[in-house]
């Protein structure tokens, strides 16, 4: 009994000994980072690579990237984390660019942008009692 608790102590020391360094989204070295001004989308993929995510309606490309580093269980600490907003043109121009540090999530602003609900126009009363009311009920055979 005391070989199997010293054999776990033993494995978890070591285990505490490794240091890992983790990359989340892009790789990106020290020249793209210094160097992230772009004019046009092709340049841009060229050096950054497809985007993590590309916003269809707004046609924005949205670039991710993290490096963490962990000594031990507990002590795992964030080295950057970036997000990089390139908003394209028709002309596959690039019309505005944005870098956000999501280490410092606090000096973050959100936008006020709100997105319109054109389809449906609905009037005072129904926006207040939208929801009250008899459900109609939709036929279930073809």
């Amino acid at each position: 009994m005391i070989k199997i608790f010293f054999y776990i102590c033993f494995i978890l020391i070591i285990s505490n000994c490794s240091y890992k360094t983790t990359y989340s989204g892009k790789i990106l070295n020290e020249d793209v980072l210094n160097d992230i001004n772009f004019k046009d989308k092709e340049k841009l993929i060229s050096k950054l690579g497809n985007p993590s995510y590309i916003d269809p309606i707004e046609n924005k490309f949205y670039y991710f990237s993290e490096k963490s580093e962990k000594k031990s269980i507990f002590k795992k600490k964030i080295k950057y984390s970036y997000v990089f907003v390139f908003k394209i043109d028709e002309n596959n121009q690039i019309i505005e660019s944005n870098v956000f540090n999501t280490k410092e999530i606090e000096s973050v602003k959100f936008s006020k942008d709100k997105t319109t609900n054109e389809i449906v126009k609905r009037g005072l009363l129904e926006k207040i009692f939208g929801g009250v009311g008899t459900q109609q009920e939709l036929p279930t055979t073809p």
